[in-house]
């Protein structure tokens, strides 16, 4: 099997450390070689933060370079922009409607651009886009919409739903199983 890339990108604190144990705890489970890279910049801060998962029968690197990524996950529109270029063409860019003001709009020297997704989709980019902030408190937290992309990546990957729900179990406190596996559904059925 050739090599596949999947860029989980966000800003500090959405989550995306955890989303990448699920989607490498799935992969791992169905016999794969997996190597994940976590690049986390000024995370702390609410910088951006870039996971990348690479998986097949052998990966000798977890980096992707521009137009390798096979599917990217974004937790935050400006941040789907700022990586669409990894996207290879004919790839999925995944992304939460969510929008998060950088330090240059909440100073006043810049506005969050409009239309991000349109734009994108414009450029001839695969964007399924969802408002995963809203499912997330649907589900009983906020803090569940990285569980809920994990939903509409499940969608795009060929892996059986039980697989992703034993993989949440695992990565997640037993005390939030219900809460993570309901968000993962609301996810999946979007």
């Amino acid at each position: 099997m050739e090599t596949k890339s999947i860029m989980i990108v966000g800003v500090g604190g959405q989550g995306s450390l955890l989303a990448s144990r699920i989607i490498g705890n799935v992969l791992l489970s169905q016999g794969f070689d997996v190597k994940v890279s976590e690049v986390h910049g000024m995370s702390q801060r609410g910088g951006s933060v870039v996971t990348y998962v690479k998986y097949g029968d052998k990966v000798y690197s977890p980096v992707i370079e521009k137009g390798e990524a096979d599917i990217i996950v974004s937790f935050e529109l400006l941040e789907a922009a700022r990586w669409v270029s990894y996207l290879k063409k004919g790839g999925h860019l995944i992304t939460s409607t969510q929008q998060l003001d950088p330090m240059p709009v909440v100073t006043g020297a810049a506005e969050y651009p409009e239309n991000i997704a349109d734009k994108l989709q414009e450029l001839g980019v695969d964007v399924i886009s969802a408002d995963a902030l809203s499912l997330a408190e649907k589900a009983g937290s906020a803090k569940a919409s990285n569980v809920v992309l994990m939903g509409l990546i499940a969608s795009k990957m060929d892996f059986p739903d039980e697989v992703w729900k034993d993989a949440i179990k695992q990565c997640v406190k037993e005390k939030f199983h219900e809460l993570n596996l309901k968000a993962f559904e609301l996810g999946k059925n979007i």
